[in-house]
């Protein structure tokens, strides 16, 4: 299950260390290949040569190597990984990386990373049960971190409760579970579009928007993540990282990007149109640069093809077609509206009005609202969370 894994296990300090040296014994019996970051109080409980010997690789605890002088790369070390494993994680780290600080080796990893993260704390019962530590550790829930909860026993001060970290046994089969749901729509075939379009006024000019195209990347990565077979068709977009596995269609205008739709809509099981497309296109384009001449011009729109409402239209039995709306007036009723004309299945509804989110922006805040007219609002998240919000409300509809 584990074989040709790639995990980083972060071992923070806690008396609960010792049980490090038994999760590598395991990942590694498993077929994982294990590399292990350290925090310097970590060594105070198991020391890096055991841990080292067990792993069959070096134990990182600094950004310099004091023998050779040499910068050790974190965001290398983080991309490496399928998985990070932060196993003991104490309340003190636990904190910071709640609060984004960064003033070890093992923070700079975490907050490089873009693989699944997996936090199982350990401390003492009155530490655990604070009110800072619940909601440090519902913040990192919420920033998708899966948290292996403690488990009840005696604990090193004497006291009887919950704060024991999770066996190694329990923590390994935690992860093996969690790479077969990340594989849960392997069977599907899943459509994205993002971006915005250009659509043309002569060779140098053209009337767009400001999407960026981070929302619909996002959604794309993330079902990439959970197995599915992901066409991206995207317009003029920043560069973006987007998974190897994904095949990127690249369009310009929204003639281009309907033709690409419809044909990748066929094979798709599942349509998430989340590109910003051009509402209207010049009538005619000049074929040579347009002089400014005279103190007015006037410019002749006509409509574009509605993409959303052709898939809608001709959507196939068991197909999923989803939609997005931007709004700034009457934006629930104005969505519902939406959902109901083109046939869809749910519709994401963003607001101009929420500030720090939408276009060019990191953050998005969104309501999701379905065919049966249910609908759910989240607060202001970063758009990698809230693809995730999106693609987990989709599998809601599968199932």
């Amino acid at each position: 299950m584990l074989k040709n894994k790639k995990i980083v296990l972060c071992v923070t300090g806690s008396i609960a260390a010792y049980k490090s040296a038994y999760i590598i014994r395991l990942l590694v019996k498993q077929g994982a290949e294990v590399k292990v970051v350290m925090t310097e109080s970590a060594k105070n409980f198991i020391t890096p040569l055991t841990l080292s010997t067990l792993s069959k690789n070096l134990v990182y605890s600094d950004n310099f190597d004091k023998e050779t002088g040499k910068w050790i790369n974190h965001v290398e070390l983080a991309k490496w990984a399928d998985l990070l494993l932060i196993a003991p994680a104490s309340a003190n780290t636990i904190a910071k990386l709640a609060n984004g600080l960064c003033d070890n080796f093992l923070c700079a990893v975490y907050l490089s990373a873009n693989c699944p993260i997996v936090v199982s704390p350990a401390m003492d019962l009155d530490m655990y049960k604070h009110n800072a530590t619940i909601k440090n550790i519902k913040y990192l829930k919420e920033s998708n971190c899966k948290i292996i909860p403690a488990e009840y026993g005696e604990l090193a001060s004497g006291l009887t409760g919950d704060g024991r970290m999770a066996e190694p046994e329990n923590i390994v089969s935690f992860i093996e579970d969690l790479f077969v749901e990340k594989k849960k729509l392997k069977k599907y075939k899943v459509l994205v579009s993002a971006g915005p379009t250009q659509e043309m006024i002569d060779p140098v000019r053209y009337i767009s928007n400001h999407s960026s195209g981070k929302m619909g990347v996002n959604i794309a990565n993330y079902f990439s993540e959970l197995g599915a077979e992901v066409t991206l068709v995207a317009g003029p977009i920043e560069k973006l990282e987007i998974e190897n596995n994904i095949k990127k269609i690249d369009v310009v205008s929204a003639l281009q990007m309907k033709e690409q739709c419809i044909l990748a809509g066929k094979e798709s099981d599942i349509i998430v149109m989340a590109a910003a497309v051009a509402d209207y296109t010049p009538s005619e384009v000049s074929k040579v640069k347009i002089k400014k001449k005279t103190d007015k011009i006037s410019l002749s729109l006509k409509k574009t093809s509605d993409i959303l409402y052709s898939l809608g239209k001709n959507k196939k039995e068991n197909q999923i077609l989803v939609g997005f709306a931007l709004e700034n007036f009457d934006e629930l009723n104005n969505a519902i509206e939406k959902l109901k004309n083109k046939n869809l299945d749910m519709i994401v509804l963003n607001s101009i009005n929420d500030k720090g989110a939408g276009f060019k922006s990191d953050y998005n805040k969104i309501t999701i609202i379905n065919k049966n007219l249910k609908k759910k609002s989240y607060e202001l998240k970063t758009k990698k969370q809230v693809a995730s919000d999106i693609v987990d409300e989709i599998i809601k509809l599968i199932n």
